[in-house]
């Protein structure tokens, strides 16, 4: 029962993110992020994108550091990964 953050290696849109994710359930990670501040267009699927200035905010609430792969595999592990090719809309929840 935890929610993990990746380092802010992914460029887009000018900035870097980072990947949000539960290894519980979205409601989890949806809470979470709500407390966090980031907005609900952030959910892609199965995580949040957090640009790089609100990653220390995403670990000082408590979000825990992992790398990009073992983010993926928590998230896969959880039964919670959804591919691009699989995945639900944004912003759905199974």
């Amino acid at each position: 029962m935890a929610i993990y953050i990746d380092p802010p290696s992914w460029p887009g849109h000018g900035r870097m993110w980072s990947h949000l994710v539960s290894d519980v359930s979205y409601e989890e990670l949806h809470a979470f992020a709500a407390r966090i501040g980031a907005p609900e267009r952030a959910f892609e699927r199965d995580h949040y994108d957090v640009p790089s200035e609100r990653y220390r905010a995403a670990v000082d609430a408590g979000a825990i550091e992992v790398g990009s792969k073992e983010l993926v595999r928590r998230l896969t592990a959880a039964g919670l990964r959804r591919p691009k090719h699989a995945g639900a809309p944004r912003g759905v929840d199974p």
